[in-house]
């Protein structure tokens, strides 16, 4: 007696591929990737003719903040706080040396910036230095840009500058132009 070979039913797996696919998008939809993000900074174009020919900057025109590793400031060549440098900003920026600047309420050293336009803030840190402090240091010069321009528009506008229409916001920066230079790390 022969015995009849029986055939093993078979899961018909014809729409697998298409289960497959549709929870692979599933998850390419509902997937968030996490973005790191960095110091929003904002560097001008290249232009190699600029390096030819730098205009010359007067040393009473250049505010200096220098960090050395223990994450102590030296300002214009004394001690300082982290929180005291935003006010020492502003007042370097804003002093009208010169007199040629009509919106400023500086005390008008001529020791000091001649207007904000001439000004510009030097920075150098230690390679030492602390991400927080390097930051809080970065945050307290931005601080004092951002100040200065609220302000004058406050005076001018009669409006805060984050509420400033183009043109307005536009001639409110040139007034107070953010001019930080940062130089490269080195062992303060």
């Amino acid at each position: 007696m022969a015995r009849s070979k029986r055939a093993i039913p078979e899961i018909n797996a014809g729409s697998m591929a298409d289960i497959a696919f549709l929870l692979l998008i599933f998850f390419l939809v509902t997937t968030t990737m996490d973005v790191d993000s960095g110091i929003s900074t904002k560097l001008p174009p290249w232009e190699p003719e600029q390096l030819e020919n730098p205009p010359p900057i007067k040393q009473k025109n250049l505010f200096t903040v220098l960090v050395n590793a223990n994450d102590q400031l030296l300002v214009e060549d004394e001690y300082a706080e982290i929180e005291d440098l935003r006010d020492l900003a502003k007042k370097f920026l804003d002093n009208n040396g010169n007199g040629e600047c009509d919106y400023c309420q500086g005390i008008k050293s001529p020791l000091s910036s001649d207007s904000p336009g001439k000004a510009i803030v030097s920075l150098q840190n230690d390679r030492g230095t602390s991400y927080k402090t390097y930051i809080a240091v970065q945050n307290e010069l931005v601080a004092a840009y951002n100040e200065l321009r609220n302000e004058l528009a406050q005076r001018q506008y009669g409006k805060n500058f984050d509420e400033l229409g183009e043109e307005q916001a536009k001639q409110v920066q040139e007034a107070y132009p953010q001019k930080i230079s940062e130089a490269e790390p080195l062992n303060l």
